[in-house]
């Protein structure tokens, strides 16, 4: 009797073991440029916040847009007063899922290539994101780098005519991230 038991709790811990893991990280990167003919501009984050759950395959990304840095600090001022209106709109959200996430595995390390879908709201609007990135895990760490390009028409940040050649319409955005497992 004792040896069934013993097989039992063995096999409870085993199946426990199996269960999906949750990837957390308070420090995601995001840096999105633009080159327009007149100037070049670009912001770095490196406070987003991020979780996997490797069951479901959701993902979630959460910015607050008065983090982003420029190089330049009058950019940064009209970035967030007169662009994405940051007091107004204070975060940028991702909600989505990895859509293959049958054939990526967080416990084997390897590079594994994830198809990245869905909505991505940035100053109120709200649009469907579709992208490629590329998850590399280690022995202790999960990391994850995608790029993708938004329309800055798409999310209703408008730029004045008297400005338009200085900013481009289209904003490649990289996102990098180095996942921790999130305590149960």
């Amino acid at each position: 009797m004792k040896t069934k038991n013993l097989i039992i709790i063995l096999c409870i811990l085993c199946v426990q073991g199996l269960q999906a893991q949750k990837y957390f990280t308070k420090e995601g990167r995001i840096v999105f440029h633009s080159d327009a003919p007149m100037e070049k501009i670009e912001a770095e984050n490196n406070k987003a916040t991020s979780v996997i759950d490797t069951e479901t395959g959701a993902m979630q990304w959460s910015v607050l847009i008065k983090a982003f840095h420029f190089e330049k600090a009058l950019m940064e001022e009209h970035f967030n007063e007169n662009y994405l209106e940051s007091s107004k709109f204070p975060k940028a959200l991702f909600k989505g899922r990895i859509a293959n996430m049958k054939d990526i595995d967080f416990e084997q390390a390897g590079e594994y290539e994830a198809q990245i879908e869905g909505t991505l709201e940035i100053h109120g609007e709200t649009n469907d994101v579709r992208t490629t990135g590329t998850f590399t895990v280690g022995e202790s760490s999960v990391q994850g780098d995608c790029t993708f390009t938004i329309l800055v028409a798409d999310h209703g940040i408008e730029i004045p005519a008297v400005v338009a050649d200085n900013i481009a319409k289209e904003v490649e955005i990289i996102v990098q991230a180095d996942y921790q497992i999130l305590d149960r």
